[in-house]
C-alpha cells in the first residue's frame, strides 16, 4: 500500500464519520421539532403516530444490531418485544401510577433474561437451523400468554396507568399528555441510535462485523465468537424490550398478538426495506413501513397487497435498501455525464474519418 494514501483514507473516514454524525443530528432535530407544528388537539394522531414510528424504529434497530452486524438472522425477535410489553403490563399498579424507572427496569430486565436462556442454546445452531429454532421459541412465548390466565390469555392484559417518570428536582415527568410521551419515545430512539454507534465502532463491534464475514477465521484468531454472539444477542433483546415498553405505555394495552410471527416478520421487513447494514436504513425502513401501512389502509381492506407490492418494487429497484437511494442517484447522473461525454469524444474522433472517407 502506498504509504500516502493512507492519511487520505483516514481523512475521508473521519469526514464520513462526520457527515454521518451531521445527518443524525439533523435528522433527530427534525423529528423534535415536527410536535411544535402539530400542537392543535386535531394533530393529537399523527403526534400519536409519529410516537409509534420511532417505537417501531427502536424495534427495527434491535434487529439490525443481529442482521446487519452480527449476521444472525431471527425470526423470533418480537418474543423479547413481547415479554416487556407483558413485564410492564404485569408489574404496574392497578391502584395508581406506577414509577416508570421501576417498570422500565423490570421490562429490560425481563427481556434480556429471555434473550440470554434464548441464546445461549439457538447459537449452537447454524443457517437455516438457526432461524427455525428462533421461530420456535418465539412461538412458544406467544402460546405461553396465548394459555396463560395470569397473562389476560387471549384477551391480553390492561395498564390502567401510565407510570410516572420521577425527575432531578422533585419534579414528576407524566405520559398521559401525548407531547410528553412522544419526547420520552424520541429520547428513547435517540438513546437507542448513540449506544448502537458507538457500540459498532468498539472493539466488540469490530468483532461482530468480523464474525459475520468469516466466523471461521475470527475464532482461529482467538476470539470468542459464541460469547461475541450471546453478547449481540442480549443486547437486541434488550433493546427490543425497551420499545415493548414504551408500546405498551402508548397503547396501554398488550395481548399476544404482539409476540406473534407476524410481529417478527413486520421487523424484518423494515430492515430489509431500509437497508441491511445500516442503522439509518433500519430508522427509514420502519418509518415507511409503518407510515405507508397506514396510508394504505385508509384506502381499501386489502391494504396488505399495495403493501407487498411496494416492497416488492423498492427490494428489486434497491436490493441495498431505500438508504442507498441516494448513493443510487449519484451514481445514474454520473454516468450519464460520463455517457454525454463519451459520446462527444467519439462524434469529434468520427468527424476526421468522414472527412477522409469524403477526399
Amino acid at each position: 500500500m502506498n504509504p500516502t494514501t493512507l492519511p487520505a483514507r483516514r481523512h475521508a473516514a473521519r469526514n464520513a464519520t462526520l457527515a454521518t454524525a451531521l445527518g443524525w443530528v439533523v435528522a433527530f432535530a427534525v423529528l423534535a421539532g415536527l410536535p411544535l407544528l402539530l400542537t392543535a388537539d386535531s394533530h393529537k394522531f399523527y403526534i400519536e403516530l409519529l410516537s409509534k414510528v420511532m417505537i417501531m424504529a427502536i424495534f427495527a434497530l434491535s434487529l439490525q444490531l443481529l442482521i446487519g452486524y452480527t449476521g444472525l438472522v431471527s425470526l423470533g425477535h418480537a418474543a423479547y418485544f413481547a415479554m416487556a410489553a407483558y413485564a410492564t403490563a404485569m408489574l404496574a399498579p392497578q391502584s395508581g401510577p406506577g414509577n416508570g424507572w421501576v417498570l422500565l427496569a423490570g421490562a429490560l430486565a425481563a427481556s434480556a433474561a429471555l434473550a440470554l436462556v434464548v441464546g445461549a442454546l439457538v447459537l449452537r445452531t447454524r443457517g437455516v437451523y438457526f432461524i427455525m429454532v428462533t421461530l420456535a421459541f418465539a412461538q412458544m412465548v406467544y402460546f405461553v400468554f396465548h394459555d396463560t390466565k395470569v397473562a389476560g390469555g387471549s384477551d391480553g392484559t390492561y395498564i390502567y396507568f401510565r407510570p410516572e417518570f420521577p425527575v432531578p428536582g422533585e419534579h414528576l415527568l407524566t405520559v398521559n399528555d401525548p407531547m410528553h410521551f412522544y419526547w420520552l419515545v424520541w429520547l428513547g430512539l435517540v438513546a437507542t441510535v448513540a449506544v448502537l454507534m458507538l457500540v459498532l465502532r468498539s472493539r466488540f463491534g469490530h468483532a461482530l462485523v468480523g464474525i459475520r464475514h468469516n466466523e471461521q477465521r475470527m475464532r482461529a484468531a482467538g476470539y470468542a465468537t459464541y460469547r461475541y454472539q450471546l453478547g449481540a444477542f442480549v443486547a437486541g433483546g434488550l433493546l427490543a424490550g425497551l420499545a415493548g415498553f414504551l408500546y405498551a405505555i402508548q397503547f396501554g394495552f398488550v395481548n399476544p398478538e404482539i409476540a406473534s410471527w407476524h410481529q417478527s416478520g413486520n421487523a424484518m421487513l423494515m430492515v430489509i426495506l431500509g437497508g441491511v447494514g445500516s442503522l439509518a436504513g433500519a430508522v427509514l425502513g420502519a418509518f415507511s413501513f409503518v407510515l405507508l401501512a397506514e396510508w394504505f389502509s385508509t384506502l381499501t381492506k386489502h391494504w396488505q397487497l399495495l403493501m407487498g407490492g411496494f416492497i416488492i418494487v423498492a427490494v428489486a429497484l434497491l436490493p441495498r435498501g431505500l438508504v442507498s437511494l441516494p448513493s443510487v442517484l449519484r451514481h445514474g447522473r454520473r454516468r450519464r455525464r460520463n455517457g454525454d461525454a463519451g459520446s462527444g469524444t467519439d462524434e469529434a474522433a468520427a468527424e476526421p474519418r468522414s472527412h477522409t472517407e469524403a477526399a
